[in-house]
């Protein structure tokens, strides 16, 4: 039996799409998954050292990896015309970003390839994601980044949006935006990467024909919001580009390195060859 360690992060979007894995009601033949649960930096960081053989990443971080790593058509965190936001304490005119210090959730974040694609070069602070709102509202920063939950619940915090990066995205290119994706390592071959995607699909569409008792568990991970907001958020990333990411789904990841490499901000556009 093969022993396959599956890096992803211990939130609601990916606790539900990961569940039925999990739980046992989906294997991969011949296969032994390992969950490894990390947040989405630290992911990051694993990947630039080919450690795990199944990881989630930030879409951004793939053209540091595309040599080891082959995205999986299943498994994309894509927003539908949303996407992280940035925000701060008071109203604020979006151009006077790049003059605020903003604290981001990580250097290799997609969201922050969206900030410097957006809002050009502010001096950054790096939080982890679920403080950033404690740091902008005691005013260790004038700006936050917010990925995750707090998307749909800054305004409670007392926090006011300043810029939806994936609206922005959306005006600017009508793809959907791609945040996150899971890759597996090219060294493990064709049949076993295939295997692992189709093992990932079916994990996906159980959480999806069993959407309560999959919700159950990603509650798990809700860092205390209520079950309907954690409905609401799973699925927003939990759509039809995490089963299959499609020519749109493709055309988006195209788009986003081809404009990251147009500015100068990755090397080179990496190969999209999904499995």
């Amino acid at each position: 039996m093969t022993v396959i360690r599956i890096g992803h992060s211990p939130d609601p979007d990916d606790a539900f799409m990961f569940y039925a894995l999990t739980a046992g009601k989906v294997k991969a033949e011949g296969i032994q998954v390992e969950h490894v649960l990390e947040d989405i930096e630290s992911l990051n960081r694993r990947a630039r050292g080919a450690d795990l053989e199944v990881t989630a990443i930030s879409a951004a971080v793939y053209t540091l990896v595309a040599d080891r790593y082959r995205i999986m058509d299943p498994g994309a965190s894509m927003g539908k015309g949303y996407g992280p936001i940035l925000v701060a304490k008071e109203p604020m005119d979006p151009r006077e970003i790049l003059d605020r210090v903003v604290a981001i959730p990580g250097s290799h974040t997609t969201a922050a390839l969206l900030l410097r694609l957006y809002c050009g070069d502010p001096p950054l602070i790096e939080v982890a994601f679920d403080k950033i709102p404690k740091v902008v509202l005691e005013g260790q920063a004038d700006v936050g980044l917010l990925i995750h939950e707090g998307q749909i619940t800054y305004q409670a915090m007392g926090l006011h949006k300043i810029l939806d990066l994936g609206q922005a995205w959306e005006r600017d290119t009508h793809l959907p935006l791609p945040l996150g994706i899971n890759v597996v390592r090219r060294d493990l071959g064709e049949a076993v990467g295939a295997a692992l995607s189709e093992a990932l699909r079916r994990s996906i569409a159980y959480a999806h024909a069993h959407v309560d008792e999959a919700l159950d568990y990603a509650m798990k991970f809700g860092r205390g919001i209520d079950k309907e907001t954690c409905r609401r958020f799973v699925l927003m990333y939990v759509n039809d580009y995490t089963v299959t990411l499609g020519q749109e789904g493709r055309q988006a990841l195209e788009r986003l390195f081809s404009l990251a490499h147009q500015k100068g901000l990755i090397p080179e556009i990496p190969p999209i060859d999904p499995v």
